[in-house]
């Protein structure tokens, strides 16, 4: 396998490591796809995180844009970690999570910062960064990729983190209203037995609301959670939840609302294991999936622009009579084991993304 070649729809930088997507947003007329970005190293923790930038208007083509954010103030200078974006009176605003590492320490100091941009590509710092500057009782030092929205009157802040003495992984809840002083509100949402959660997303969705999660338990691996329900008093209730996608070269999916109303999710393929694994970083962007709950159903299927490059088959996936085998170079098969009613596959260079009955699984491989 080419791990050289160059991707048409995944799209990953000329060079530089990638991982989680960042700030995904519609703004101006084009899709802004921002992410974890070491720009001068195609291994992470060579150097702090910044954010790449890069924007398509019908995800086939992409530019890539200037780094956006870089780790330059003393709030921020041991990375631009994670986070959302959000469009306020025409200004495009970015909530990532701001590390230091204070001298003399080990301990990570994760906070909230903002930047802010009125055409899209050049980006201000907040002078008042960090807008949250310490975790919760109900936290934990991982305090961290902060998910902005708007709903009612109000804006919401998600903040991933996990409380060591419960061991729990939690999702903890802001408000504000004017994105730049924010209130505690209380936990959202919580995993037992979990070291923390990452990278959420919370958004409407028809007559539900939208929250979703990358959860790490204490002793297996991590997986990605969906759940749409009930949002009132600040209160989310779960109604209907799915792990969707289930890798396993897949991590930290963020959703966004695009201008057509579409929630849609895009993750990081392939992960941290893959570090140094060819002579450039092999890690790209997902295609986006638009997310619906249909009839009690969740589903994640391609969006309507890219359905034409699905396939039926492909060399590297065999159908059998109990499901079907995704074959990878040099490593275990992925193996489905169940009733396959529809099966389409997107095959770009060495990554392929499976479809399983309309989306209600997926699995996302590097081949």
């Amino acid at each position: 396998m080419d791990y050289t070649q160059k991707l048409k729809y995944h799209y990953r930088p000329e060079k530089g490591w990638v991982n989680d997507p960042n700030g995904l947003v519609y703004f101006d007329g084009y899709y802004h796809v921002f992410y974890q970005h070491a720009p001068d190293h195609e291994i992470p923790w060579k150097q702090p995180m910044h954010w790449g930038h890069a924007r398509t208007r019908d995800f086939q083509s992409w530019e890539e844009l200037p780094v956006a954010l870089a780790p330059d103030k003393d709030y921020d200078r041991d990375g631009c970690w994670s986070g959302t974006a959000i469009v306020k009176d025409g200004v495009l605003y970015l909530f990532y999570a701001s590390i230091r590492i204070p001298e003399g320490t080990t301990q990570k100091v994760q906070t909230v910062s903002v930047a802010y941009s009125t055409d899209g590509i050049h980006f201000e710092k907040y002078a008042g960064n960090p807008v949250i500057d310490r975790y919760p009782a109900d936290g934990g030092p991982d305090f961290r990729d902060p998910a902005v929205c708007k709903i009612g009157g109000h804006y919401y802040c998600v903040m991933a983190s996990g409380n060591p003495e419960t061991k729990t992984g939690r999702l903890l809840l802001y408000r504000s209203d004017n994105l730049l002083k924010w209130n505690y509100v209380g936990i959202m949402s919580e995993w037992a037995d979990c070291k923390y959660t990452e990278c959420p997303s919370f958004m409407s969705a028809g007559d539900r609301f939208l929250l979703t999660a990358s959860v790490c338990p204490l002793d297996k691996r991590h997986y990605f959670s969906v759940m749409f329900g009930k949002f009132e008093n600040d209160k989310f209730t779960v109604e209907y939840t799915a792990e969707v996608d289930k890798g396993p070269d897949q991590y930290a999916g963020q959703v966004f609302k695009d201008h057509l109303g579409r929630n849609l999710l895009i993750s990081w393929i392939p992960g941290w294991k893959y570090r140094g694994y060819a002579e450039k970083d092999v890690g790209c962007m997902s295609v986006p999936r638009e997310i619906k709950l249909e009839n009690g159903r969740i589903t994640a299927y391609p969006i309507e622009e890219l359905q034409h490059l699905l396939k039926d088959e492909d060399p590297a996936v065999k159908r059998t009579e109990n499901g079907f085998v995704i074959e990878r170079a040099g490593r275990d098969p992925i193996v489905y084991d169940g009733k396959v009613n529809d099966l389409k596959i997107l095959r770009d260079g060495y990554i392929a993304e499976v479809f399983v009955n309309g989306g209600e699984e997926v699995y996302t491989a590097l081949l």
